[in-house]
């Protein structure tokens, strides 16, 4: 069975490799604890502080399973090229753009590390695609639930 590659950049790699060692070393033995100090309570049938802690453990194994995978399908978006300015957007691509005369910055990046209010915008979210391939001078129809916005490639940065 082929497993599908999820692109990344080596920063968001990084981030999520912090996020897992987070959850193993020190969330992880969190529960742990809260779970023992639940126990030492008496009876579990009606232990709600044991049953938050049952809660929270499950939680955590399973975020720590997703990043793993996350982890294991992980590719690495090729480095931009060093020679000469990038002529269109791509993934990995800082690109400055126009929307109703207010210039904003995004960096183009996998789903898995987008998170819009940092500027990192998913390949997979409607902006994202919009903007791939796009080059400065061209604009991008990006339909939202208010309607077409239109976003104008000012200058790719990376």
């Amino acid at each position: 069975m082929e497993s599908k590659q999820t692109p990344v950049t080596r920063d968001g790699l990084e981030r999520l490799k912090e996020e897992l060692r987070e959850l193993k070393e020190v969330r992880r033995p969190q529960i742990v604890a809260a779970i023992a100090e639940a126990r030492s309570h008496g009876d579990l049938r009606e232990n709600a502080g044991y049953d938050a802690a049952k809660h929270d453990q499950a939680m955590v194994e399973k975020k720590i399973a997703d990043i793993e995978s996350l982890i294991r399908s992980a590719s690495i978006i090729d480095d931009m090229p060093r020679s000469g300015p990038p002529t269109a957007v791509r993934l990995g691509s800082t690109v400055v753009v126009a929307i109703d005369g207010d210039e904003e910055r995004y960096t183009i990046v996998g789903a898995i590390e987008a998170k819009p209010s940092d500027g990192l915008i998913s390949n997979e979210s409607p902006v994202g695609r919009a903007l791939l391939g796009k080059r400065p001078g061209e604009n991008a129809v990006v339909q939202t639930p208010r309607g077409q916005s239109v976003y104008r490639v000012v200058r790719i940065e990376s």
